[in-house]
């Protein structure tokens, strides 16, 4: 028998991620994997750990920004 699924509540999440719970509201996260109760949303950590990978990243250049999106570098 396999153990339940453990869904991460909103601080869970911005906890993981490494910012304030409050930062999120900044964030569009992912579709919620399922809704625990009348207004609480729950992420599987998967899910919250693929969003965080693919997030565009501050710390980038706008070069690396335009091959990561598929697009040819400015001359």
């Amino acid at each position: 028998m396999t153990a339940p699924a453990r869904y991460l509540s909103r601080p869970e999440v911005a906890e993981r991620i490494g910012v304030k719970p409050d930062t999120l509201n900044r964030y569009l996260l992912p579709p919620a994997d399922a809704q625990i109760g009348a207004r609480q949303l729950g992420w599987l950590p998967a899910t919250i750990d693929a969003w965080n990978a693919a997030r565009p990243s501050r710390l980038r250049t706008q070069a690396e920004r335009r091959k990561a999106a598929g697009m040819e570098p400015e001359q």
